[in-house]
């Protein structure tokens, strides 16, 4: 995990080039997982535009044509067709389920499998995907009766699931994240009785919003909204879903924006759910010029437009029940934070070191590469603002949000930067790099 990854052709990154136009990013990848997970799960077909044609969901819809589920070709541009099994139709895979990188993919594939009583199924990955941690989500769907081993105590794959009659409870989550709730709700789906998630902070939502749509049985409560009850018994219809601009996507041409002289971007269709907009909140308290328009609602997903202009910013502050609402911002943000007045701090955000990669080490190593004054915590950074950073041999060390981080850092840089493993981009934006050359032409 975190290995430099001098495989492929490296990208020159000219410097002092303006950023103006508009670009609509790809769909919000957290959003298409789930259209075709349940999708997958629902009777009669569903139909999915926007779907993000990345390498994340197509390791997500080859699962599930692995188990017998119909999924049609996709293409960027062209609406996606699932033909629904039924919450019990899955069928054994043949071989093992390979879940690529995609760690969305391997958690919600432990939910949505633990309760297929007497079949088996085998879950494994990418290298990277091999070390990052799965007992997160393996501790509480045992809690509900699940049967899950894998290395080292089941907390790395590759994982067996072999599927049990499974029980509804209460399960208190240590960390807030979408991930493990919804491969909890998923579970609970064909458990016995209904499941009750607690969440120290609200994770993104678009697992209850959706589920909802799809005609599940779920109640939100609880302080903050960090209580989500689902009843099961209730069969889920296919539907049409429209897939909003995914919004981490999104942030960084927002950050490139605010921090290049000159620029002037709008982000067209970007999907704005209260759960996902923490980097909005911290952008705007830094001071950077956004505006939001067209605002309206799809699919049960607020959405809307983002015309954002440079300006001088001010150094952030972020912790506590903020970071489960731009965790995949955060690398983007250290970048914003060396064009800010004064030092910014990110803390309670020890997630980013189980990521694709140990995020806020790479950041560090790699920003520091560039000249930023930046210093990473167990649990956080701290990045000095009026820095000028300078071009560099960098490395995406093959995370996607480090590799486009890095792109938007070189942007501001003096000098022209090498960067190592631009490739990784592809995992959540395949036509970054084709975006970027336009916008800067």
């Amino acid at each position: 995990m975190g290995l430099p990854s001098h495989t492929s052709t490296p990208l020159q990154l000219p410097a002092g080039r303006c950023l103006r136009g508009r670009v609509r990013v790809p769909g919000d990848k957290s959003i298409s997982h789930r259209a075709l997970l349940f999708g997958a799960i629902a009777e009669g077909e569903t139909r999915i535009e926007g779907l993000l044609p990345a390498e994340d969901p197509l390791s997500t819809a080859a699962c599930l044509r692995a188990m017998g589920v119909t999924v049609s070709e996709i293409r960027a541009g062209e609406p996606v067709t699932v033909q629904g099994v039924g919450l019990d139709g899955f069928q054994e895979a043949h071989d093992v389920l390979d879940c690529g990188n995609s760690g969305t993919t391997m958690r919600l594939m432990l939910g949505l499998l633990a309760g297929r009583v007497g079949r088996h199924f085998v879950l494994s990955g990418d290298a990277s995907l091999r070390g990052r941690p799965m007992r997160r989500v393996g501790a509480p769907l045992t809690q509900m009766g699940a049967v899950i081993h894998g290395r080292r105590d089941g907390n790395f794959a590759p994982l067996a699931v072999l599927g049990q009659p499974l029980h509804g409870t209460t399960i208190h989550t240590p960390v807030a994240s979408a991930q493990v709730k919804s491969a909890i709700l998923l579970a609970a789906l064909t458990a016995e009785g209904p499941t009750t998630v607690i969440e120290p902070a609200q994770s993104r939502d678009h697992s209850e919003r959706m589920l909802r749509a799809f005609g599940a049985r779920l109640q939100v409560g609880g302080p903050g909204l960090t209580e989500v009850t689902l009843t099961p018994g209730h069969a889920l219809r296919g539907q049409s879903v429209v897939v909003p601009g995914d919004i981490s996507s999104a942030a960084f041409w927002l950050v490139a924006a605010a921090i290049t002289p000159g620029a002037a971007l709008t982000v067209e269709n970007v999907g704005l759910n209260p759960s996902r907009t923490g980097i909005l909140e911290v952008l705007e308290q830094m001071g950077a010029r956004i505006v939001v328009l067209n605002a309206r609602d799809v699919a049960g997903e607020p959405v809307g437009d983002l015309q954002v202009s440079h300006g001088p910013l001010q150094a952030f502050e972020i912790g506590g029940e903020l970071i489960p609402r731009l965790v995949d911002e955060i690398p983007v943000l250290a970048v914003a934070a060396c064009a800010a007045e004064g030092t910014s701090r990110v803390r309670d955000a020890a997630e980013l070191r189980v990521k694709e990669t140990d995020r806020l080490a790479v950041m560090a190593r790699q920003l520091g590469a560039m000249g930023a004054r930046i210093e990473a915590f167990d649990d956080g950074l701290a990045i000095a603002g009026n820095t000028e950073l300078h071009g560099a041999d960098v490395d995406s060390e093959t995370d996607h949000r480090v590799a486009m981080s890095l792109a938007v850092a070189a942007g501001i840089a003096r000098g022209s930067t090498t960067l190592h493993g631009p490739e990784a981009a592809a995992v959540s934006y395949p036509g970054f790099w084709d975006d970027l050359e336009r916008l800067r032409s």
